[in-house]
């Protein structure tokens, strides 16, 4: 998440111990933006792999003795546990933090996201554990779920504490930018694997390869935001900000209206995020005659569109506000989610269209959905409201996204996507109406 509110690079000496040596120390706003995008894509990574797999393995993997529906709708289940987590992760890594320091949390939690990664690339299936194996599924999941609450790092919304004023949106679109990426790499992965592999090799040993890459990839990343966070420069600068774990007790009852607003505001955004990714590549394989490898090199295409439409809800924002821009991009998921049984229903060319378009919409709602009122928050409560209000974002938005499309689309037809998405956009429009409103009265 990253805070609407921005400092002045020039200012940051004022306001840092040091004086005139802390000026000459001022951290980079590029250098900060190498470590979030970095660290943000690893864990990005991780969790695509797994959504994936959620569709083209653990259906015949882990829920042989379900027809491929219902094993598709138990792997989402699964998917969803770490969303629920994902807020617990966090409360106790701010606990960790307290009392061992930031570096010490962040370490653990990517060695944690790492390891139940790579731990569910060596599990057996049910062939050979029964329901033994799922619940090992079910614990790594819970694993990664803990793991990303607790990576949280405060650098998102140190950059854009340290942005121009007139480049806020721009830098708030930088610490989104691990998104399409990590999709990019992880879709790019399996699409290689499943048009180079035999069926019987691929659910035998080729789908393992992503998860251990998740692993080495999360070790790189560990040390690129290490770097940053236990260096004197910067913790110097979060603590001048006041980026540290408060009283959550204190920040519900004082500002816990801010925490619901922020998360419901870019509730559009979150609800797409996985109707994009996840959900289609489920409809496609149950119910398209579209080959699947080349559906996966058209999701990868559009992971590009996204990450070029980044940096173009940048220049919105900054041209137009955030919150507008974000209201005018909530409108045009809404139009899209009126389409969206005509494309799935239109052949190969309307189910490419329909991921194209999503994913360009993606990156003009997500390159500007965190920390869309985060700027609300007083600087003490700043860090943990920023961080719960993601994972509540997470779990209204995303969590059960691709159960609730998949499950209901089957038994009602395309047009509930459409609903699901047109309530995401309904909740987006309402929040950011309530937003201004308090905004006003407080003015």
């Amino acid at each position: 998440m990253v805070t609407s509110s921005a400092l002045p690079l020039n200012s940051l000496s004022a306001i840092s111990p040091g004086g005139a040596d802390s000026e000459q120390q001022n951290v980079a706003p590029g250098d900060i933006a190498v470590g979030v995008v970095i660290g943000r894509a690893s864990e990005y990574f991780d969790f695509f792999v797994y959504g994936i797999a959620s569709v083209l393995v653990f259906p015949a993997l882990f829920f042989p003795f379900a027809d491929h529906l219902t094993g598709t709708l138990y792997a989402f289940a699964l998917f969803a546990l770490a969303f629920v987590v994902r807020p617990i992760g966090s409360l106790l890594s701010m606990a960790i933090q307290r009392r061992w320091g930031r570096s010490v949390k962040l370490t653990a939690a990517l060695f944690l996201l790492g390891a139940s990664t790579a731990g569910m690339a060596m599990l057996p299936g049910y062939a050979s554990l029964g329901s033994t194996a799922i619940w090992l599924l079910a614990a790594f999941r819970l694993g990664q779920g803990l793991a990303l609450g607790g990576s949280w790092d405060g650098l998102p919304s140190l950059l854009a504490l340290n942005a121009p004023e007139h480049k806020r949106g721009w830098y708030a679109m930088l610490g989104q930018l691990g998104a399409p990426l990590g999709f990019f790499v992880a879709s790019g992965l399996f699409a290689y694997l499943w048009t180079h592999l035999s069926s019987a090799d691929f659910l035998s040993w080729g789908w393992r390869y992503p998860f251990f890459a998740a692993f080495a990839i999360n070790v790189v990343a560990l040390f690129a935001r290490l770097r940053l966070v236990v260096t004197h420069e910067y913790e110097r600068e979060l603590e001048a900000h006041e980026l540290e774990p408060c009283n959550e007790a204190e920040l519900m009852r004082q500002q816990g209206h801010n925490v619901l607003i922020g998360a419901f505001a870019s509730l559009s955004s979150y609800a797409l995020f996985h109707i994009v990714t996840v959900f289609p590549l489920s409809w496609i394989l149950l119910f398209s005659k579209q080959d699947v490898g080349d559906f996966l090199v058209v999701q990868v295409v559009g992971a590009l569109l996204a990450a070029a439409a980044m940096p173009l809800s940048g220049l919105l924002a900054d041209t137009f506000g955030r919150r507008r821009t974000l209201g005018a991009v909530a409108i045009g998921i809404g139009l899209f989610a009126l389409a969206t049984p005509a494309l799935l229903k239109g052949g190969a060319l309307g189910q490419d269209m329909f991921i194209l378009v999503g994913f360009i919409l993606l990156g003009l709602s997500y390159g500007q959905a965190a920390g869309t009122v985060t700027s609300n928050f007083l600087p003490q409560f700043r860090y943990t409201g920023a961080a719960l209000t993601a994972d509540l974002a997470w779990l209204l938005g995303a969590a059960f996204a691709p159960l609730v499309a998949l499950g209901l689309s089957a038994e009602f037809g395309l047009i509930s996507v459409s609903l699901y998405l047109l309530s995401g956009v309904a909740t987006t429009l309402l929040a950011l109406r309530v937003n201004r409103r308090l905004q006003t009265i407080k003015d």
